[in-house]
């Protein structure tokens, strides 16, 4: 392992002053190695957070952004401005645990084709559990639904130990995305057309078609609030969750095979709306309908990947419908995938 890596540490913010209150003696306790800094981005926040930081942490880098650019934006601007030779995307609800950047750095250092990693994302609250956003590592079934070895939809699992083992995925969670600079500029950074919300898989699926390996590393931990910018099943965040997966789909799939899958899925989604009705949830019907209003209108708008392949030709591919398998055969959790020898 190089002695003289450099690693910025990037916590975007917006308006989460008491989070960084936090988080922050955390995140600066515990990043103390060699070429190691932290990097506070505040995405235009009107609650204080950048004078907070300024009085309060001078140690850390303060980028200032002129308005709110979102998750994609925001770190695209940042990192614009650094030259580490790794970046750590990391949320600002999220406390790493101890000696949590050696071990991405060795990974990274040992791995030719290194693109980007993720920790095991733990359960703040709960620490003997795994949590929603990115769990063990993020995979993807043959229909673009993703999932997490350890979370499979809203079914989060207990850490026992059963993924304690660093491997290829096909996707690195951004609430804590440990990303080679050079692959990240040959990828072109986050697509800005995603403003929140699966912009990171987007990421991780480019970084693929372009030779790089994705892992997640269980040998670093970060333990993770969630739901500390846009509460989950909220509105906006529902609506940007379906429109942003059809987005991605259609940007990184053959052409054809895009638009059979943007089908299913549709018919998916009307599925989807229907469970919605059931749990008295409305207004998340109205967003899916936003959803594949607004990718209809602007899909062709939208940059495609070079050379995409279908999604089985990547690692952490499940070849199956995880929906069916969920549901019907009662598949919860990626042992039980795996087992079957379907996740390649």
């Amino acid at each position: 392992m190089s002695n003289t890596a450099r690693i910025d540490i990037v916590v975007l913010n917006y308006n989460t002053r008491d989070l960084l209150a936090q988080c922050l003696p955390v995140v600066l306790r515990e990043s103390q190695i060699p070429g190691a800094r932290i990097v506070l981005v505040d995405n235009h926040s009107n609650d204080g957070s950048a004078d907070f930081v300024r009085h309060h942490f001078p140690e850390i880098h303060l980028i200032e952004l002129p308005e709110n650019a979102g998750y994609a934006g925001g770190y695209n601007q940042a990192l614009a401005q650094l030259d580490a030779d790794y970046f750590v995307l990391l949320n600002s609800d999220a406390e790493p645990g101890p000696n949590w950047l050696t071990p991405l750095l060795q990974l990274a250092e040992n791995t030719p084709q290194f693109g980007a990693a993720q920790p095991h994302i733990l359960d703040y609250y709960q620490r003997d559990k795994f949590e929603y956003a990115g769990a063990a590592g993020g995979y993807m079934d043959r229909f673009g639904y993703p999932f997490c070895r350890g979370r499979i939809f809203g079914q989060v699992e207990k850490n026992e130990g059963q993924y304690n083992q660093s491997q290829p995925i096909f996707w690195a969670t951004g609430a804590a995305l440990f990303v080679k600079r050079q692959a990240w500029l040959e990828a072109g950074g986050l697509d800005e057309a995603f403003f929140a919300h699966f912009e990171e898989i987007d990421l991780c699926w480019r970084l693929q078609l372009k030779g790089h390996s994705i892992w997640s590393c269980a040998d670093s931990v970060v333990y993770h609030m969630g739901g500390g910018t846009m509460a989950n099943q909220s509105p906006r965040k529902t609506y940007l969750n379906f429109r942003n997966n059809l987005l991605m789909l259609y940007k990184n799939l053959p052409i054809e095979l895009a638009n059979k899958r943007i089908l299913q899925r549709k018919l998916m989604d009307g599925l989807a709306a229907i469970l919605f009705l059931l749990q008295g949830k409305p207004q998340l019907i109205i967003q899916i309908i936003k959803a594949h209003r607004d990718f209809n209108r602007s899909k062709h708008q939208f940059q495609r990947s070079q050379n995409p392949v279908p999604i089985a030709q990547l690692k952490g591919t499940l070849n199956a419908s995880l929906v069916f398998g969920y549901f019907l055969q009662g598949k919860k959790t990626w042992t039980a995938w795996s087992r079957n020898q379907q996740v390649h």
